[in-house]
């Protein structure tokens, strides 16, 4: 039986329950013997790297369950996405501080850098349990039903579009929201679960996994226009061409690019503006607005979906159950069973690692601009409780007579 250290991390893009999986692992971890400190290393792996280490130990259960009900990473993040030779300055540190389990929270990025550390660990026959705890909004890891983080994200994009629609049938027009990921469409087809009559938003979602063509666009907002008055419409910042070439880099004179090398889709707010431009000049229509919803999507208090919040805390749980009471390294899973609810399993972290789940075709409408029912029933139970439902007046239909011919 391993007895030492334990070490936690997260990684990337932060989440509105990551710290539920944080303190999931801390939590759990106090309850076993074996486990002389609790370890969190403050902004990811370059945290481990550094020996920018808190001692958990004896942070109070009071305080823990407060963090755990607040957005964003507790002890910082980073994009920092190792190699061979970063990660063994990693497993320098394990060593060092006497490290036996090592738990990194994150995405498909953090689940490859486990799964490195741990080769290493195997290599040189150092006894090191890691395990990979599963956080994205994106919701993109492979052999998940689902991410932790992508529930409480999709809650926020559903309800943004909500607000969008009404004020949209208020002063009609078009609106173009532009929604995080890069390749999977899974936040972006969340706008269209607030619909509850035909003629609401979005009447169009266009998503990576489809190619985009800006003259079928362009087409649908006009044949959209005609039909309605109005338009809205829901767009992810990872759609691209017919060569695989992003809409922001096509249309844009200059592109920006972040440190992994990166075109930066939609944190400058060009995607929108640009989409909008073309709704501009080449269909006339003079009231047209875009937004990027930005990192608002990440961390946005108040809108958390509760059953995000329990799973996000059962990931953090389960992945110190098994480290503690099996035998092999790898990543937990979350996968669906009847209607609803889930199963934790242990997956090999190369299953995950580095690869990138998208839209199945059964939830991407034939068309290509929409979403189908079976994807609104897939998110319904993840949404969580008390969803708005909004109305109209019932009246609306009931015109009163004339009586002044103007």
């Amino acid at each position: 039986m391993l007895k030492g250290k334990v070490l936690v991390a997260q990684g990337g893009g932060p989440t509105a329950v990551i710290n539920q999986s944080l303190v999931g692992v801390v939590l759990e971890a106090r309850k076993f013997a074996q486990v002389e400190k609790i370890y969190g290393a403050l902004h990811g792996v370059r945290g481990i790297v550094n020996e920018d280490l808190l001692d958990l130990t004896q942070e109070t259960v009071a305080n823990l369950e407060a963090v755990a009900k607040t957005p964003s990473s507790a002890l910082g993040s980073t994009r920092d996405k190792p190699d061979r030779d970063y990660c063994n300055k990693i497993f320098e540190t394990v060593k060092a501080h006497g490290i036996s389990w090592f738990f990194y929270i994150g995405g498909n990025d953090s689940s490859d850098t486990v799964r490195i550390v741990s080769e290493m660990a195997q290599s040189q026959n150092y006894p090191l349990r890691c395990v990979h705890i599963p956080k994205t909004i994106d919701n993109d890891l492979m052999e998940n039903d689902h991410t932790p983080g992508f529930p409480s994200a999709a809650r926020f994009v559903s309800q943004a579009f909500i607000g969008a629609n009404l004020d949209n049938r208020s002063l009609p027009g078009v609106y173009l929201g532009v929604i995080m990921g890069r390749h999977a469409g899974f936040l972006t087809a969340a706008a269209a679960y607030g619909r509850k009559l035909p003629e609401d938003g979005p009447h169009l979602v266009y998503l990576p996994e489809r190619t985009f063509s800006l003259d079928k666009f362009l087409a649908d907002v006009k044949a959209t226009q005609e039909k309605f008055g109005r338009c809205v419409i829901a767009v992810s910042e990872g759609i691209h061409d017919e060569t695989g070439e992003p809409i922001a880099v096509k249309l844009a004179e200059t592109v920006e690019k972040d440190a992994h090398g990166n075109v930066q889709l939609s944190g400058t707010g060009a995607l929108a503006d640009l989409l909008t431009e073309e709704i501009k000049t080449k269909l006339g229509i003079k009231r047209v607005r875009g937004d990027t919803l930005g990192y608002l999507q990440r961390s946005f208090a108040g809108v958390v979906s509760d059953v995000d919040q329990k799973e996000a805390r059962e990931v953090g749980e389960k992945a110190v159950q098994f480290a503690m009471f099996g035998s092999s390294d790898g990543t937990v899973t979350i996968k669906r069973v009847g209607n609803y609810a889930v199963d934790y399993q242990l997956m090999p972290l190369t299953a995950v690692a580095a690869k990138t789940r998208v839209m199945p075709d059964e939830f991407i409408s034939a068309e290509g601009n929409d979403v189908t029912p079976a994807f609104i029933e897939y998110l319904r139970p993840l949404i969580g409780s008390d969803s708005p439902d909004p109305a109209q007046l019932r009246t609306s239909g009931s015109r009163v007579a004339k009586i002044l011919k103007k």
